[in-house]
């Protein structure tokens, strides 16, 4: 399991170098709300999101061996350019599988740190081939977010939430693998564990939710949806396990709800976030996540590399 002071840990490991995220109030989303809400804007992290902080935690823990050995990982896109950064500045070889229906832009920003991208099949399908590649190169696989070093990294969101709104009732938090929020909930909980954390998932790939309802991690069939950051083909063995302990339910959006607010937070929000990044905001502003007419509640907006394509199909 990944403890606390592991996430502590991991605050010091990359605060030299990664910034602290604002948490933001819309007003335009607050005049029709009703309430104050929050939004956590890891969209103007490095690389776009939340994962450097994961990526950058590993490669900073990891022994010059592994290092030399090169690096391997499987992504849709955040991550792997996240950890092209991270292992860039380490000096360290990277290869990254990605689905074949990818983001362009991410595509080309993991190949612009000078990663190597192999474009294969669907998640699944990409799952096998890094396999394959792992056991054929002796790569050390670098998990998206079913690792302690990443999900302590992820947790560093959580430290900074309890700072910036300490009297927060509940945070809503996008699920793809289950690192994030698995992140999050271990620091959140440690200090205030009334704090209600509520997941939010795409229903076309309800990845952790179908864990819960397993009783551990099953692969789905299909993940494909318009969020596709979050388009996990299952969640992770610590992730699933942490979440038991620290996520207080999971709610999932239908697509025609992921687009009505992510079109939102573009038009009115103002803030270019990709569809899996406003996905826990979306949730909110739905209703998907019922509030007392007292409670203080946030959101985490996860990610903000959104491609053209993508864009005009919002709008």
């Amino acid at each position: 399991m990944v403890a606390y002071e592991d996430i502590v840990r991991a605050r010091e490991t990359i605060s030299g170098t990664l910034r602290e995220t604002p948490c933001l109030r819309i007003a335009s989303w607050e005049e029709s709300f009703g309430r104050p809400l929050w939004f956590k804007a890891e969209l103007f992290q490095r690389t776009g999101s939340f994962k450097p902080r994961g990526a950058l935690n590993w490669i900073r823990n990891a022994d010059a061996d592994t290092l030399a050995r090169g690096l391997l990982t499987v992504s849709a896109g955040n991550h792997a350019r996240a950890l092209a950064w991270a292992a860039r500045d380490a000096g360290a070889d990277l290869t990254v599988v990605m689905p074949e229906a990818a983001s362009p832009i991410k595509v080309e920003a993991t190949r612009a740190y000078g990663a190597g991208v192999i474009l294969h099949g669907e998640i699944n399908e990409a799952l096998a081939k890094t396999e394959e590649i792992r056991r054929e190169e002796g790569r050390t696989l670098v998990h998206p977010y079913d690792d302690p070093r990443v999900i302590a990294g992820q947790g560093t969101v959580g430290l900074e939430i309890l700072e910036q709104l300490p009297d927060v009732d509940t945070v809503a938090c996008p699920i793809g693998g289950g690192g994030l929020i698995s992140g999050i909930g271990l620091a959140l909980k440690h200090h205030r564990p009334e704090i209600r954390l509520i997941g939010v998932e795409p229903a076309a790939a309800p990845t952790l939710g179908a864990a819960w309802e397993h009783g551990g991690p099953c692969r789905l069939e299909s993940a494909r949806t318009i969020a596709a950051s979050l388009g996990a083909a299952t969640a992770g063995e610590l992730c699933y396990r942490i979440s038991r302990e620290v996520v207080d339910g999971i709610v999932t959006l239908g697509e025609e709800d992921i687009v009505r607010g992510a079109r939102s937070m573009i038009t009115r929000g103002k803030l270019y976030a990709e569809p899996g990044g406003a996905i826990a905001a979306s949730a909110l502003l739905s209703g998907a996540i019922p509030l007392r007419e007292d409670e203080r509640a946030g959101a985490v907006i996860s990610g903000g590399n959104l491609d053209p394509a993508t864009l005009h199909q919002l709008l």
